[in-house]
């Protein structure tokens, strides 16, 4: 089992949904620019709530996880909110998004070490088909002084120039450190130093 796998089943094996089941806010504010009926990845979805929602506004929804116990999670809300969902068992660790795939990439939280985090990233603007829309939302290292969320580890944070490089060969339509109150659920609760992007591949000339 991964490291990943070790650290998040034991969260989401909790009853409740540590993250609740509504989506992100800043995936809801902008999902209306993933192309319509498009193949959307999300990449360390956890327990399903923002897989569900995209599957409910119509799109084709695959839901990446290292942790068996949050898509066993994300199975049972996609079926109470009559929804379908791929679930995809991976670890980013030795997962490669598939180039030229993906209409729609989602990373919310998803919080990964600075050199995985690269090249994860790298292969998000190969794998994003002209057109393609990122949405991104993670803690930058300010989340630190907040305390309401998130990895206690630096390395694990977003830096914004750091994160600007990463997403090279892609357009930035929103990039942005930003203050806003968080609720998700009883692990992110408060007000919150986040790093939000909105990026798309450039159509082919």
């Amino acid at each position: 089992m991964s490291d990943a796998a070790l650290f998040w089943n034991p969260k989401f094996a909790a009853a409740d949904y540590v993250y609740g089941t509504e989506p992100n806010d800043f995936l809801r504010q902008h999902s209306h620019l993933l192309p319509a009926g498009g193949a959307v990845l999300s990449l360390g979805e956890g327990e399903g709530r923002n897989a569900v929602y995209l599957a409910g506004q119509g799109l084709l929804v695959t839901a990446l996880d290292a942790a068996s116990a949050g898509l066993i999670k994300v199975a049972q809300l996609a079926e109470r909110r009559a929804v379908s969902v791929t679930i995809l068992q991976a670890d980013l660790d030795n997962y490669r998004v598939e180039p030229s795939a993906w209409q729609g990439i989602v990373s919310v939280f998803c919080h990964l070490p600075t050199a995985l985090r690269a090249r994860v990233l790298r292969d998000v603007v190969a794998g994003l088909t002209p057109g393609g829309v990122l949405l991104l939302e993670g803690y930058t290292p300010r989340q630190l002084a907040f305390g309401t969320g998130g990895p206690k580890d630096v390395d694990l944070l977003l830096e914004p120039d750091e994160v600007r490089e990463e997403l090279a060969g892609l357009e930035l339509l929103q990039f942005a450190e930003v203050h806003r109150s968080v609720q998700e659920g009883r692990l992110h609760t408060g007000m919150a130093a986040v790093l939000q992007v909105v990026a798309r591949k450039p159509l082919a000339a």
